[in-house]
């Protein structure tokens, strides 16, 4: 099978914000205790920080972490995650049926930003609470001091500010399963007046308005039109929520999943401009696509799970090579899309569906959806070209014509480099691959070809075999360039 991709250095859809390879840390689960955080982890730093999971956070190069959450926050006090340790109180989190001890509260992800080189995104309650906590809490996190709340923070051991620039104006308030829900106009109108009161404070702050939950939610898209009705003026981003599942074990259908990402994107993208237009509006609205990932493994095993304890086993999802391949596909979505997109949080890092796993006490690995996701965040920061692909495609029950070939294209002026992720879909056959790119030297030299592959699709990594499925570097002396079947592949062209 043959595959050209089809380019012009004049035809470019955006520049990727580095913030697109950003993740999410819930109070959930294993995420922190246990993940992230375990007090007496033989590697564990004088914070009760684990130093493998730091190194393999550091890693990936994640811009941006979202926190705390998530459903958890939906019912979450703030005041509660703030002070000494051994004086916080222990809560129900109703959300995941645990209890919170708040030892990891607000400073400590503060510190734990600090070392893994990222910054924070914090996520408000909407739910249970309002414009009082919300503005409170950004007023003890980011004034400099003098009032009583900059102050409180100061006697908590953070002298300077935290400058958290980006803020969610809640979380899934469209959901009957949230803590609080809300109908469009009463999350809307809060939104908006909790936005306003953060904007007074700092206009600088950026803020995340509620979208929908997923597209299948029996109020989308209408839910973006009321929000954004209510919340234009404050609101800089909308937030989209998506995760793909194999239910019915078919993987044609499950390696298209990128389509229903296109397609939800593409229709938020539609509403807000509809908004834009009626508002008579210059702004244009950004999306923040701020959980997404594959989740489906860990179903039945969390209604094992007893209730009301401290880092539940929930959500820890073994991946597959086959999830693998969904997850480079939908990265290339989220660049394709680079022009609207500006934020992406694969949720989430550690544990719960997550890249990263670790065992108490034990060691920690990555999963197979961690390579995609790295070297996208490494190769996939710049200019994201307009491509198009000859290439033959199958039919499928659910998306319709499906190319076999799932691609994106980056160029990196500074480098003098394209680089091309490309997954081929096909079960069979091995794809070959030819770039016809216009405005490049007509030869361009391939670098690197870097092949994500293995022939069973349900292989996974483990804490045995923790690198069973890791990426390898291929022979570049033949041509063409070749995509085994069901593969991700990187190749890197110097075009100097």
């Amino acid at each position: 099978m043959k595959c050209t991709v089809h380019a012009s250095k004049n035809f470019v859809i955006g520049t990727a914000d580095k913030r697109l390879f950003s993740s999410f840390v819930e109070q959930l689960g294993r995420c922190v205790y246990g993940g992230l955080y375990e007090k007496d982890h033989p590697l564990s730093d004088e914070d009760g920080l684990r130093s493998d999971v730091i190194k393999l956070v550091k890693d990936l190069d994640i811009p941006m972490v979202r926190f705390p959450g998530g459903n958890y926050v939906s019912n979450h006090r703030w005041e509660d995650s703030v002070g000494p340790i051994d004086e916080r109180p222990v809560r129900l989190d109703l959300a995941w049926k645990a209890l919170d001890p708040n030892t990891f509260g607000i400073k400590e992800f503060i510190d734990w930003c600090k070392k893994v080189g990222t910054e924070p995104m914090m996520a408000l309650n909407l739910g249970t609470r309002g414009i009082d906590a919300a503005k409170d809490l950004v007023e003890y996190c980011n004034h400099p001091g003098g009032t009583a709340l900059s102050d409180l923070r100061k006697s908590h051991g953070s002298e300077a500010p935290y400058n958290i620039k980006m803020w969610c104006l809640g979380n899934e308030m469209d959901g009957p399963w949230q803590v609080g829900h809300k109908t469009a106009d009463e999350y809307g109108r809060l939104a908006a007046e909790v936005g306003k009161a953060i904007k007074l404070f700092d206009p600088s702050l950026e803020l995340v308005a509620c979208g929908s939950s997923n597209s299948d939610m029996p109020t989308f898209p209408s839910w973006e039109e009321t929000v954004l009705e209510h919340t234009w003026e404050v609101a800089d981003y909308l937030s989209l929520h998506m995760y793909f599942r194999n239910d019915e074990d078919d993987t044609e259908t499950f390696l298209a999943s990128s389509k229903k990402m296109d397609q939800f994107i593409e229709t938020v993208v539609h509403v807000c401009d509809y908004v834009q237009a009626k508002k008579r509006s210059k702004k244009t609205m950004y999306l923040s696509f701020d959980e997404w990932n594959v989740w489906f493994h860990s179903n039945e095993q969390d209604k094992t799970e007893p209730k009301w304890n401290v880092g539940k086993h929930l959500l820890e999802d073994v991946y597959t090579f086959e999830d693998a391949l969904v997850v480079g596909c939908l990265l290339n979505s989220l660049l394709r899309h680079c022009d609207r997109v500006k934020v992406a949080c694969l949720a989430q890092l550690v544990n719960v569906i997550a890249p990263i796993m670790t065992e108490e006490g034990g060691p920690s690995w990555a999963q197979t959806i961690y390579w995609p996701f790295y070297y996208a965040s490494k190769y996939g920061r710049g200019e994201v070209l307009d491509i198009r692909l000859d290439v033959p495609t199958y039919k499928n029950h659910h998306y319709g014509e499906v190319p076999y070939a799932d691609a994106v294209l980056v160029y990196h002026a500074e480098e003098q480099e394209l680089d091309l992720f490309v997954v081929n879909r096909s079960l069979d056959e091995t794809m070959e691959i030819s770039l016809d790119a216009i405005g490049f030297p007509t030869q361009l030299k391939l670098i690197e070809h870097i092949l994500l592959h293995h022939t069973d699709l349900k292989a996974s990594n483990d804490r045995d075999n923790p690198e069973h499925i890791k990426p390898v570097v291929m022979d570049i002396t033949r041509e063409p360039y070749k995509a085994p079947r069901q593969s991700w592949n990187l190749f890197r062209f110097s075009i100097s």
